[in-house]
């Protein structure tokens, strides 16, 4: 699987964990979600009340983006994000940006361009609680983690 296959993704997301493993890389741990409490959504697709509650689905493994290299990351709280106008990205909560905030912040914040290091790109992973913005040349190697006894 690649990032491009992410953007198809309908469900919710939390982020288990992000760290660095080395100098100016990251790595995400994600975990997808499933609903309970809302017999009336029978595709998981959302709840359709709202006495469902969204839990982490632990029969499935977890998503691990691997970015060896980037030129920034922002993580957010969710609680104080907004919808803008202004961004265009495809996908939902994997996302690949055309126009963002973040993006413009970049150009003028850095020396980084089209020319060193290269074509850039804004990835977008729209979690429960967190958002995360991401500034790379490439985009991040997808990866599953398998549960014990999974």
């Amino acid at each position: 699987m690649n990032y491009s296959e992410l953007l198809q993704y309908q469900g919710c997301i939390y982020l288990k964990s992000i760290f660095e493993p080395e100098d100016n890389a990251l790595i995400l741990d994600i975990e997808r979600c499933k609903f309970h409490g809302d017999e009336g959504n029978k595709e998981n697709e959302g709840p359709s009340s709202s006495y469902a509650s969204i839990d982490v689905d632990y029969t499935l493994p977890i998503i691990r983006l691997t970015f060896e290299w980037y030129i920034g990351y922002s993580v957010t709280n969710e609680s104080f994000t907004v919808t803008d106008e202004y961004e265009n990205y495809k996908g939902g909560a994997f996302a690949l940006y055309s126009k963002s905030r973040y993006l413009d912040f970049i150009e003028v914040s850095t020396i980084a361009d089209d020319i060193h290091p290269g074509p850039f790109k804004h990835y977008g992973i729209h979690a429960l609680n967190h958002i995360i913005d991401v500034v790379s040349t490439e985009p991040p190697t997808v990866s599953f983690i398998h549960r014990h006894g999974k």
